[in-house]
């Protein structure tokens, strides 16, 4: 049940939140509001491949 619903936010993370590697963004680069996108999608994906 838990990682069906990872599957779930993870399939919606990639249709709504950007992708900051298509984009090559330089992570040291990158504000507090992107970082915590890019952490949030890790998240998300590692508790779905779990």
């Amino acid at each position: 049940m838990k990682k069906q619903l990872f599957k779930l936010l993870a399939t919606i993370n990639k249709a709504v939140l950007p992708s900051y590697s298509k984009q090559k963004l330089d992570i040291s680069k990158a504000n507090k509001f992107q970082m915590a996108i890019i952490g949030w999608r890790w998240y998300v994906t590692k508790r779905a491949l779990d």
